[in-house]
């Protein structure tokens, strides 16, 4: 299965880092902006992957087209590759808060006889919630607790000097549309849940700055007709980008090869 990545940062990277030659899923393009173009070719010519800057630019039609470059990435070519057709395997769920877009994707999708994927990113339970919502939930929350060099370039430096923390400082508490919309590098998780499960309106989200948390502690709590469920992962930082759970890069990987593969296990 060729497999066409946008963007090259630091989850791109990573999944070219674990889906080598030889596999089931092939990576056969990238896609960066025009600037980028002839640096990232040299940067992956061992490999023979080919580098554009347009789906128009590509010698072959991949069948899935995987976004590795953030809420841009998911806007600006997301409806376009659904509607040529190629499958579009989204990281950065948070954009999806907008509902206007995330209409226009599934509407692509339809268009274009193909399928607009999920990655399950960072989180653990979002199988589960899907099959709870059949029965019914009743209450969705999910807490995010990482260390205050992880909120950055976020809404949170208007909240506290993150710099000075010595104790946990609850930055923001709500709706998960507000979460995904306010903190789109932080909270791709809310997002995932909330489409999974409950919805956006009615899933309870707190973003926590913790200096003792020594990782990206993501804690789901779901209640329904089905009973109980509690989730918690401890997960690292990519090296690269701390806003970026190592779980969620790996998830691509995993959602790449489960779609390859001869066998698929559900997710």
């Amino acid at each position: 299965m060729d497999v066409l990545l946008i963007g090259y940062g630091a989850i791109a990277q990573e999944v070219l880092k674990h889906i080598q030659p030889g596999e089931d899923a092939n990576i056969a393009a990238i896609l960066v902006r025009p600037g980028r173009v002839d640096e990232v070719r040299a940067a992956v010519a061992a490999r023979g992957i080919e580098v554009v800057s347009s789906f128009d630019d590509l010698s072959t039609k991949p069948r899935l087209v995987a976004e590795c470059a953030g809420h841009a990435g998911v806007r600006d070519y997301g409806a376009d590759a659904l509607r040529r057709g190629m499958d579009f395997l989204v990281i950065s769920i948070g954009v999806l808060a907008d509902a206007a877009l995330y209409a226009d994707l599934v509407q692509a999708a339809k268009d274009g006889g193909a399928k607009l994927v999920l990655a399950a990113g960072a989180v653990a339970g979002a199988d589960a919630l899907a099959a709870a919502r059949v029965g019914g939930l009743s209450r969705v929350t999910y807490t995010s607790r990482k260390p205050p060099g992880a909120w950055k370039g976020t809404p949170a430096e208007q909240v506290c000097d993150l710099d000075a923390l010595t104790e946990e400082t609850t930055l923001y508490q709500g709706t998960a549309d507000e979460a995904a919309t306010n903190y789109p590098q932080n909270a791709n998780v809310a997002a995932t849940l909330a489409l999974a499960g409950a919805g956006f309106a009615d899933t309870e989200v707190r973003l926590v700055a913790d200096p003792e948390a020594g990782g990206n502690i993501h804690q789901v709590h779901a209640e329904g007709m089905f009973g109980d469920v509690d989730i918690e992962i401890r997960g690292k930082p990519l090296p690269d980008n701390p806003k970026t759970s190592t779980l969620a890069a790996h998830s691509v990987v995993a959602e790449i090869r489960r779609r390859a593969g001869p066998v698929e296990i559900g997710g």
